[in-house]
């Protein structure tokens, strides 16, 4: 009787079962960029540990991001750990970081919009592991134009319509 029950919640619901428990776990846009930006982080560097502080071990901060190489109307960022259990996991989505944007720390300009994280909350969601070395992509986007985005969907299209360059920074947590 089970396996008959999940052929049918497979044939009725395909993408709930390929997700997992039903959450959607989009994976970070990777639009093909003409430019690339270099991001960087006072806190950590390139495949460097992600100091504590920014994660659930300690106050759980969100780590400042630098980043240089395009001029653009408007920027995003993305943050994203692959080796999530059950896939991709976004821990912040910000959308609209307006023109001469160059650097984000503990606040993100007024213009600017947070939008859902895998935890369906709109704010930086500090990593946390369950075990393992897991790799966090702070991604920056270029974009050609503001993404006057409300959603996560809405803001990936935009984003792989829309972006000039591209950078990322990986750090990592082990627990």
């Amino acid at each position: 009787m089970r396996r008959r029950g999940l052929l049918l919640l497979s044939a009725l619901f395909p993408a709930a079962l390929a997700s997992g428990c039903g959450h959607s776990r989009p994976a970070a846009p990777a639009p093909t960029a003409s430019a690339t930006l270099t991001v960087t982080s006072s806190a950590f560097t390139e495949g460097g540990a992600i100091p504590a502080e920014f994660t659930c071990s300690g106050a759980g901060n969100r780590p400042p991001l630098a980043w240089s190489g395009a001029a653009s109307p408007a920027y995003a960022i993305v943050v994203a750990d692959p080796d999530a259990p059950g896939g991709n996991y976004l821990h912040w989505i910000v959308v609209d970081l307006p023109a001469g944007t160059a650097e984000v720390g503990a606040t993100v300009p007024p213009t600017a919009r947070q939008l859902d994280n895998s935890a369906g909350r709109p704010e930086w969601m500090p990593p946390c592991p369950p075990s393992g070395t897991h790799h966090y992509h702070f991604t920056v986007y270029a974009l050609s134009a503001p993404t006057g985005a409300t959603s996560v969907s809405d803001a990936f299209d935009a984003i792989e319509r829309t972006t000039v360059a591209t950078g990322t920074l990986t750090g990592l947590v082990t627990h």
